[in-house]
């Protein structure tokens, strides 16, 4: 039976689902909604680059088809080559939050990418932008490479979490960085949400199954042939991960071990 208590917490903010996801790249407006309620997410993230900055004089945006008394808005710096620029995307994405209902929201999915080619998440300016924005009273989830040391120093900063990439974004390769993303799981204490790379459910559940938090993805959903069962299909993968986790493993063996022992017959017979 699932276990309903099983809740998963952000700096103080708690929630019921482990899945996060994002609204890029569908095709259309209402692949996106649906995408998200069956999802059953309620981590929205955002590129605050690609939206209006008043939402109010803007009729088209699609976030006015979500429903923000059950969702939490996840802001996110995409697009910032530089921790300056990180730290104006954030700020602008409080602003966003509180145009939908959500002053007190000062969550940001913290991205700083110089790199052009394969969109890898640079670990200095990811540092700096962390500990100007974590002063200023943000809840700050930094998007980084799977390094376990820079894992370590963006929790002494105060990070709410940390998200090691499975590969780089978009790519849906899976999870490259096993090894190094079971390091930083055995050393956290925040959350540890997979973010990028990951392409299909079993990948999703994988990641939970190694003992991740969460998970964060967008680009399997969104140019799946069938977004909206797609996103069923990870959310339940999610779920499934996380229930294995819970319960634990069956030890590995090098022999062969009979699932009915002959000695167990007999005393039936």
């Amino acid at each position: 039976m699932i276990n309903t208590f099983d809740t998963f917490k952000i700096a103080d903010k708690t929630f019921n689902s482990r899945l996060m996801l994002g609204t890029g790249k569908y095709r259309t407006v209402n692949d996106a909604v649906d995408s998200i309620g069956q999802s059953e997410c309620e981590i929205v993230t955002v590129a605050i680059r690609r939206l209006p900055t008043n939402l109010n004089h803007d009729n088209t945006s699609f976030l006015k088809s979500l429903d923000w008394k059950n969702l939490w808005l996840l802001p996110n710096t995409a697009g910032s080559q530089t921790a300056e620029e990180a730290i104006r995307m954030a700020f602008l994405g409080h602003e966003l939050a509180c145009q939908i209902g959500q002053a007190d929201n000062f969550f940001v999915k913290l991205e700083v990418i110089s790199d052009p080619k394969y969109l890898l998440p640079d670990p200095i300016g990811t540092l700096k932008a962390a500990e100007f924005l974590i002063k200023k009273g943000f809840t700050v989830l930094p998007y980084i490479n799977a390094d376990p040391m820079l894992a370590l120093h963006l929790e002494d900063l105060g990070c709410a979490t940390v998200m090691p990439l499975g590969s780089p974004i978009g790519s849906g390769q899976g999870l490259n960085n096993l090894a190094n993303i079971q390091i930083i799981i055995e050393n956290s204490n925040i959350p540890v949400i997979v973010d990028a790379g990951i392409g299909t459910p079993s990948e999703a559940t994988l990641a939970m199954e190694m003992g991740a938090d969460g998970v964060l993805l967008n680009t399997a959903v969104a140019q799946a042939k069938n977004p909206g069962q797609m996103a069923l299909a990870m959310n339940l993968g999610v779920k499934s991960g996380r229930l294995a986790y819970l319960a634990g493993r069956m030890e590995r063996k090098y022999y062969a071990n009979a699932s009915s022992p002959m000695n167990q017959i007999s005393k039936i017979a």
